[in-house]
């Protein structure tokens, strides 16, 4: 992979697990990295870690479940960043239950957080890529948006969702070099998926060919390779980094 020195990255989520683990491999690629999450103090924390490789990051308070929040922390990246040349929409939540007993705020806010919020960072942020006539859009979604899963309709359907707003976007931005791309991970070790119980974790695993969990390392060096110019010819593509979980 060639060098990401000179590029800005911005990345939500960033305070833990997926997110975290994204920035950290940007900003070793030479990336500057803009650190986007809710919690200031575990930004911080992580702006400290890359600082301490070497590297250089800023944090920056951003709901994405709010279009206030977004345009405002996007403004302010754009202020003291000058542009964004990549994107990773990785925030998300989820709200999990049977769809018969789900509230219907429950449905709404994982879809206004996963998917609304990822269309409306973009929008915030594109126009810099336009301008540089390069750019990678990164949008994390699930193997659940591939394939369903009990109690989680509103989750998969924001993270199938997601792969539907990465083909379109893609088409739109192609003649502008920026691509457009997802990546759809299977069962990755994350403060999230720790929230699962034995027996659910030991399901899961009974359905991975390679039989192991993945980390978030393995999401990490897939961002990266996205996000570099030796994936310049891949766009409107989701990524399966699941184990085998899924072959579509």
């Amino acid at each position: 992979m060639t060098s990401l020195t000179g590029k800005i990255a911005l990345v939500t989520g960033a305070s833990q697990g997926i997110g975290r683990a994204c920035a950290l491999a940007l900003a070793t690629q030479g990336a500057t990295v803009a650190l986007a999450a809710r919690n200031i103090e575990k930004l911080d924390a992580v702006a400290a870690e890359i600082t301490a490789a070497g590297g250089t990051a800023k944090t920056y308070a951003l709901d994405v479940s709010s279009e206030d929040s977004i345009k405002s922390a996007a403004k302010q990246v754009l202020a003291d960043l000058g542009a964004v040349h990549i994107l990773v929409n990785n925030a998300g939540i989820t709200r999990d239950g049977l769809a018969l007993r789900m509230k219907l705020a429950d449905f709404d806010d994982v879809l206004r957080t996963n998917l609304t919020g990822a269309f409306l960072l973009t929008q915030a942020v594109i126009s810099s890529m336009m301008k540089a006539r390069w750019g990678r859009v990164i949008n994390i979604t699930s193997v659940v948006g591939e394939t369903g899963a009990a109690g989680q309709a509103n989750y998969a359907a924001s993270k199938a969702g997601l792969i539907g707003l990465t083909k379109s976007l893609a088409r739109e931005f192609a003649s502008r070099s920026i691509t457009v791309n997802a990546i759809a991970p299977g069962f990755i070790q994350t403060a999230m998926t720790d929230e699962l119980t034995d027996a659910q974790k030991t399901a899961i695993l009974a359905q991975i060919p390679l039989a192991r969990y993945g980390s978030d390392a393995d999401i990490a060096a897939s961002v990266a390779f996205l996000a570099s110019d030796a994936a310049g010819y891949i766009t409107g593509h989701t990524l399966d980094v699941n184990g085998g979980m899924y072959m579509g």
